[in-house]
């Protein structure tokens, strides 16, 4: 029996364990997994741990057990950064030689002020900081004067900030576009990214309505050549934007973790081939980039008890993969992605537990799900459904 469906699940941030090259970006000793499990006295994931989740590294309270229920190995990043953009466009097939810019002292005035002539006002920030902080230090200031909080991260990402009772979220909408079309060659950031806020001073709060513009992708992707094929693509969470809508049949908006699993489940129902990928950024945005193991925690086990509904409603010609972007340690001093090895954890009726070790690039997965559903090969990555018995099309 061939495959008809592949489900993709991103555990945005889940990394597990530095890779080689981790200490050229200040993030030697890295694991994200692990230290969440040692910062919380264990974790308790039946469902990831049936897997094999416990066999990528060492996991406190997650054993490597010698009877696991799907494949499992982990995947290295052969593109050059850590961010979100990369990690999935790796997963399609696009290997990154050179890393998207970043902005260690904020924005240059040939951005800056061609931005604020195209918004027609100055903006607040203009710095590296943490999106939490810069909210409460500046969102006062904000509300006074309307001008918008501009800020980026270690990350290729320039991001503007909003009060939604003083800048209307489409009104928001519309400056990341202009920013995003400003952006262009050396300046070509990775993702523009519209972060509204709601609350008073002293407690300031996030909004469900972030948006991300990425920039497009250089070269057709694992989605493109799916869609070439006559099959579905169903981008849920932020999986759309990272890809600009490119290669997507439908997308599915979520507002946390919760809503996509719920809006995966629906998918199920509604999409009975093709590929359904989806992004579940709580475990990066909530809790990675705030320092937060033991939310972090209780957000995995949230999970691996919300995935039980998706394993029930999964067919003999059902894939599951459950893989990661990048890392965030939360115990780390800094708040920034690490570079990481991620997870790569394969389910089905007709998978044959094994393990597929380390991965040379996260094309792999990209080049497996395009051998399993019939599309064109992908430029990059080894196809190894036949290492876990699988037949292609």
């Amino acid at each position: 029996m061939t495959i008809k469906r592949v489900l993709c699940i991103v555990l945005d941030s889940l990394g597990v364990g530095e890779l080689p090259d981790a200490s050229f970006y200040g993030d030697a000793g890295s694991n994200t997994l692990a230290h969440i499990a040692k910062a919380t006295g264990g974790l308790n994931v039946p469902r990831l741990q049936s897997f094999g989740l416990g066999c990528l590294t060492a996991v406190e309270g997650v054993p490597c057990i010698s009877d696991p229920a799907g494949a499992y190995g982990k995947m290295a990043e052969r593109s050059q950064g850590k961010d979100t953009t990369t990690g999935h466009w790796e997963m399609t097939g696009i290997i990154l030689d050179n890393p998207f810019p970043t902005y260690e002292s904020g924005f240059p005035p040939e951005i800056i002020e061609p931005f604020e002539a195209a918004i027609g006002r100055k903006v607040l920030g203009n710095i590296k900081a943490s999106g939490t902080e810069i909210i409460q230090s500046l969102g006062e200031q904000h509300m006074e004067t309307g001008r918008p909080i501009v800020y980026t991260s270690a990350d290729s990402v320039f991001q503007i900030a909003a009060h939604e009772d003083v800048v209307p979220v489409e009104l928001l909408y519309k400056w990341c576009a202009a920013a995003r079309n400003l952006l262009r060659d050396e300046h070509a950031v990775g993702r523009v990214i519209a972060r509204p806020f709601t609350g008073k001073p002293g407690d300031f709060q996030r909004t469900p309505n972030r948006k991300d513009y990425s920039v497009k992708p250089p070269q057709p992707t694992l989605l493109d050549k799916l869609v070439s094929a006559g099959h579905e693509v169903v981008g849920i969470g932020k999986i759309p934007d990272i890809f600009a809508g490119q290669g997507i049949t439908t997308s599915l908006h979520t507002k946390n973790n919760d809503d996509g699993m719920a809006k995966l489940q629906e998918a199920m129902e509604r999409f009975a081939t093709g590929l359904l990928f989806i992004n579940l950024v709580d475990f990066d945005m909530v809790f990675g980039h705030r320092n937060d193991a033991t939310g972090y925690a209780q957000a995995l086990e949230r999970f691996d008890s919300q995935l039980g509904d998706v394993l029930d409603r999964m067919r003999a010609d059902d894939v599951l993969f459950i893989v990661a972007d990048h890392g965030c340690d939360p115990t780390f001093p800094h708040t920034d992605h690490t570079r990481e090895y991620v997870p790569l954890l394969a389910y089905g009726k007709q998978v044959e537990p094994k393990n597929l070790g380390i991965r040379a690039t996260f094309a792999d997965l990209g080049a497996t799900v395009a051998a399993l559903l019939g599309a064109e090969p992908l430029e990059a990555g080894t196809d190894f459904s036949a290492e876990i018995g699988l037949k292609t099309r």
